[in-house]
């Protein structure tokens, strides 16, 4: 009992220490490199003259100095603003008809192909799946290319991009 509980610490700890030393202990996350990379300078070109020995004296000549690179861009991605763009997209549904959805971020337009019109607002407001029409109480729900349409007194349809 002994020799196998010797042999599961003398596995278990190094894997332990191996761990503990990819953590940050301050919390921090890691950087690559601290220092902005500098440019690499262009390959020699090969030329006529004869290479020059090790042991010559090394004249020194002033370089001038490099421009700093600018600082790199940062994204900044904010949640909470709906998307701006307004996207598109028809739909057929199960019982051989057809509507259109246009998103408008935080609502949809439905248009049926007899050409009305309904609005449906993002119900709760804070996400992009579900939408609800006020006054009727019908329903979308968007997952991914398809579209549950669930109206009052009627089965819900599923349509597919």
């Amino acid at each position: 009992m002994s020799f196998g509980h010797t042999v599961r610490v003398s596995i278990a700890i190094p894997l332990l220490l191996a761990a503990a030393a990819c953590v940050p202990q301050d919390n921090a996350p890691k950087a690559a490199s601290a220092t902005t990379p500098a440019a690499s300078p262009a390959p020699a070109q090969p030329s006529a003259a004869p290479p020059v020995p090790a042991t010559s004296p090394v004249v020194a000549t002033a370089k001038t100095p490099a421009t700093p690179a600018p600082p790199p861009t940062k994204i900044i991605t904010d949640l909470t603003v709906p998307r701006s763009g307004v996207g598109t997209a028809t739909y057929r549904c199960g019982n051989g008809g057809m509507i259109t959805i246009q998103n408008l971020g935080s609502s949809l337009r439905v248009v049926r192909p007899d050409g009305t019109t309904e609005e449906f607002a993002a119900s709760p407001a804070n996400q992009s799946s579900r939408y609800q029409e006020a006054a009727t109480h019908d329903a979308i729900v968007i997952d991914g290319r398809e579209a549950l349409v669930m109206k009052r007194g009627s089965t819900p349809q599923t349509c597919k991009r």
